[in-house]
């Protein structure tokens, strides 16, 4: 069975963390202006606290509602979520936690953005693998700084 939900992997030339969750932001941003709604599937707490905090910060002037899930009942346009909390199926899932997610063919589209380290390319590489052997091929964009 192929699969209907879209991937589309992000490849970073720049390395770390921080690089990573500003592209996050970008995409939100885009995101967001077009009407969809968007969850940020984190694999921590304080990355989940980074992101947060980066889409008040990212851009002078920018202004992306969102919010952490937290078990309660959300409707922020951007929800961030962790293992414990996730939102498990929506438009747009921006996968910043470093493995494909089993939820992951409950969205519609799914962002994957992998950052130019060695161990982040290598596990991006896994998961595109893991997107194929569900059927779904995954497009990839090289993005230059």
């Amino acid at each position: 069975m192929v699969s209907t939900t879209r991937v589309d992997f992000y490849v970073l030339d720049v390395a770390g963390k921080q690089s990573q969750l500003h592209f996050a932001c970008r995409l939100a941003e885009k995101a967001y202006d077009k009407g969809i709604n968007i969850y940020a599937h984190t694999l921590s707490a304080g990355t989940a606290r980074q992101f947060d905090e980066m889409l008040w910060t990212f851009r002078q002037g920018s202004f992306i509602p969102h919010e952490i899930l937290d078990g309660e009942q959300h409707h922020a346009p951007v929800r961030i979520g962790t293992q414990d909390h996730v939102m498990d199926g929506g438009e747009l899932l921006i996968n910043l936690a470093g493995q494909m997610p089993e939820f992951a063919q409950q969205f519609a589209r799914v962002a994957e953005v992998i950052t130019g380290d060695p161990e982040a390319k290598r596990a991006g590489r896994e998961r595109y693998k893991q997107y194929k052997a569900l059927g779904i091929e995954p497009d990839t964009h090289v993005i230059g700084s």
